[in-house]
């Protein structure tokens, strides 16, 4: 299926070891720290400790089994999870400080962060000790995950504590929080000083580490999502000029064992079976197949996909009620696993008199027991995510060693296009840009014209980013930062009609967003649940309950 070296991921078990801990709270950070004085001494120490430091990479929130940076979008209006857990309660709107999953991500992340701070305390008695241009690379190569931990800390949480070298028990108490703006700012400034002595390539042993594309990916996220607009143009455009990648020809394939070589891809987490795995098969699997189908995409998602023709489903003359699939932007079914299409092997349905199914596994196609149309706890919308549910996995649905792309080229093109419309320098680099990403061979969709206004593109881009990058942990931060979280989230979470289609398509506003007011059988669409937000508290999540208790200068986000 896949081969790898093993030694890095050896390495990383090791560090495990050597930096485990039962609880990781910001206050103990000195309870993390490696056990000896003498530790980090060597060229071998120092890739052990590096390798710790990645390793953060591969922790994942109690809730959900599976890379943390794909878990996000089951917060957002996209995505639901179906376990009863801090999750679920985080996207119905109910978060308190006391959330398992926030904590879960605050702690993870500071881990990493106190990893990377341990290294680079030690750095400078490294010189002279470890060749001066592995040194840089490595030191680098620390500063770049440091700046992606603390990424996410500052959009999650909304400015935090700033930390850049290990601190006494006694000082955590004293720890306050940066703003939001500082953060970013640090984050920045780290890319600017590390990116020359980072690799543009590396391969063999050295997969999955930081490269100079990715460091410029994180520079490019950050800024835009922080509206430093020209910065986030110049570092995409700085991806684009180093002429390493590329997009996938297959949409579809990219988020498979088949793409994991592809050129679009600019970094990822690696994984290897019986070393270091992940879970997301079982969670998107159907119940059929044998998985739990608990991480699921909703209609709105579903709806937001524009017809063939470029328009959106109210729009299009292209669109059929009867038949709402036909027609649609390829990246629909190559997305999202919808009903009475191939999946698996099997053809996926759930309406309720499906009680039989179409097994196409064997030479010769038998009728099989269609438990998606039975099981209580079969998705409750209706669908699945086709993304990251590779066939491969079935024999062990619950140890998937299928790499989790943290950063890709397509992302990197819309973030280029986005941070241009904003600026209103709207010019053939543009168009060239995201007409890349709309015109793959696999997706081949309309090129967008030329001539557009700034809030013509603004909504294109944004559609865009829907429909390219659902299910890869982004859409959270997007409806955040365009400040539509308060529209999009609050209301009905809905699913497909059980018994049939919609009469009539939904009306979808600027930001690819449907409104199903005016569909005539709109009662008949399941509501998953009536979801909550509060627009002065839910676009950050809360600062951890016990940080704030042992730190009385931790101040909490407002109205939790």
């Amino acid at each position: 299926m896949k081969r790898k070296t093993l030694s890095y991921t050896l390495g990383l078990l090791l560090s495990i070891s050597l930096y485990s801990c039962k609880e990781d709270y910001l206050i103990k950070y000195p309870l993390d720290s490696p056990s000896t004085e003498t530790f980090i001494s060597n060229e071998e120490e120092l890739n052990m400790a590096i390798t710790g430091a990645y390793n953060a990479l591969y922790q994942a929130p109690k809730a959900t089994p599976m890379p943390f940076p794909l878990t996000i979008d089951y917060a957002s209006d996209i995505g639901w999870e179906r376990n009863t857990n801090a999750l679920q309660i985080l996207g119905l709107g109910n978060a308190d400080a006391n959330n398992d999953f926030t904590s879960d991500f605050w702690n993870l992340l500071y881990v990493g962060i106190q990893r990377c701070n341990t290294i680079l305390d030690k750095a400078e008695g490294l010189n002279g000790v470890v060749p001066a241009e592995t040194l840089n690379t490595r030191i680098s190569e620390v500063r770049f995950l440091r700046a992606y931990y603390y990424f996410f800390l500052n959009e999650l949480f909304g400015g935090v504590p700033l930390l850049t070298t290990t601190i006494s028990l006694a000082d955590s108490k004293n720890v306050t929080r940066e703003s939001k703006e500082a953060v970013n700012d640090f984050i920045m400034s780290e890319i600017d000083a590390i990116v020359g002595f980072l690799p543009e390539t590396v391969t063999g042993n050295n997969l999955g580490r930081a490269t100079r594309g990715a460091a410029l990916a994180l520079k490019s996220r950050s800024a835009l999502f922080n509206k430093k607009y020209q910065e986030a143009a110049d570092a995409a455009k700085a991806v684009m000029e180093l002429n390493q990648y590329q997009l996938h020809n297959n949409f579809e394939q990219l988020f498979k064992y088949a793409g994991e070589s592809s050129k679009e891809i600019i970094w990822a987490i690696q994984y290897k079976r019986g070393l270091a795995t992940h879970s997301i098969s079982s969670q998107f699997y159907s119940r059929l197949m044998q998985g739990f189908s608990n991480k699921i995409p909703v209609q709105s998602l579903v709806d937001s996909y524009e017809c063939i023709d470029g328009l959106n489903i109210d729009k299009s003359p292209l669109f059929d009620p009867t038949k709402p699939f036909k027609n649609r932007d390829p990246r629909l079914t190559q997305t999202v696993v919808l009903p009475q299409t191939l999946s698996l092997g099997v053809i996926f349905e759930t309406h309720p008199d499906s009680t039989m199914t179409w097994d196409y596994r064997e030479a010769t196609p038998k009728r099989i027991a269609n438990t998606d149309a039975t099981n209580a706890y079969a998705t409750f919308s209706g669908y699945l995510w086709r993304k990251y549910a590779d066939p491969a996995d079935f024999i062990d649905r619950s140890n998937s060693e299928l790499n989790a792309i943290l950063f890709r080229y397509a992302e990197v093109l819309l973030n280029y296009v986005e941070a241009k419309t904003e600026l209103n320098q709207i010019d053939n680099s543009v168009y060239e840009a995201i007409n890349q990403v709309r015109q793959r061979p696999s997706v081949a969709m309309p090129a967008i014209s030329t001539g557009k206004s700034q809030a013509q593109m603004r909504s294109i881009v944004r559609k865009e980013r829907k429909y390219e990058l659902a299910a890869e942990g982004l859409r959270l931060f997007d409806i955040r930062r365009w400040n539509i979280a308060h529209q999009v989230m609050p209301g009905d979470l809905l699913g497909r009609i059980r018994t049939g289609w919609l009469a009539n398509a939904p009306t979808i506003d600027e930001n690819g967003t449907p409104n199903y007011s005016q569909v005539t059988n709109r009662t008949e669409m399941r509501v998953i649940e009536k979801r909550n937000f509060n627009a002065d508290r839910d676009y950050v999540w809360p600062i951890p309950r016990i940080e704030t208790e042992t730190n009385p200068n931790l101040t909490q986000n407002k109205n939790y």
